[in-house]
């Protein structure tokens, strides 16, 4: 079955990857890595329980209103819901948008684990970074990565290591105060210092 255990999407946003992109962001994760970025994410337990095709129907529909360049997958941990995200991208690539996947597992733990759903997702996943975070080795010169050891793998000619160059502020976020008065950030937290 296609469902996601979905822990928050925005529809737009400009630090999660190249260009405009809708990020999505699912709950649970078996990495535990010390220093997570989203802490509230790694339990696995139900959030919201969404059907594949209403989540690529909100998507596309963000599309059409901010104009994306792509969709962002993260977590919790992707592969765990590899099967229901595999769908996801696969809608969102026929309508032209790039997909890109964070995980905590390295692409060979990808290959030998062989999650339900893994050869699917990354079939249509644009670039990966993988690797779980490390918070002993920083990366400080790379877009979006946490650690040095996390690596980009481009599975598709679409984008190139020139994403990886520092044309973000520092490892930029956002900040965005919810309807019910909530202060809630995304990016990378820990560029306050």
């Amino acid at each position: 079955m296609n469902w996601l255990n979905l822990a928050s999407w925005l529809p737009c946003t400009e630090v999660e990857g190249p260009g405009k992109r809708a990020a999505l962001w699912v709950q649970g994760c078996d990495k535990r890595c010390v220093g997570c970025c989203n802490p509230g994410y790694l339990k696995i337990i139900e959030r919201e329980i969404i059907h594949a095709n209403t989540m690529i129907d909100r998507l596309l529909a963000a599309h059409e209103e901010w104009g994306l360049e792509g969709v962002t997958f993260l977590g919790g941990e992707p592969f765990l819901q590899a099967q229901g995200l595999a769908a996801v991208a696969e809608g969102v690539s026929h309508a032209g948008l790039s997909v890109m996947v964070f995980t905590g597992y390295t692409m060979g733990e990808l290959n030998e684990l062989n999650l339900h759903g893994t050869q699917a997702l990354l079939k249509w996943t644009d670039v990966i970074v993988d690797g779980p975070y490390q918070a002993s080795s920083p990366d400080r010169t790379r877009n979006w990565v946490g650690s040095t050891n996390q690596q980009f793998h481009y599975l598709t000619n679409r984008y190139s290591e020139s994403i990886e160059g520092s044309t973000l502020p520092d490892h930029a976020m956002e900040w965005r105060i919810s309807d019910d008065g909530r202060i809630v950030v995304n990016g990378w937290p820990y560029a306050i210092k």
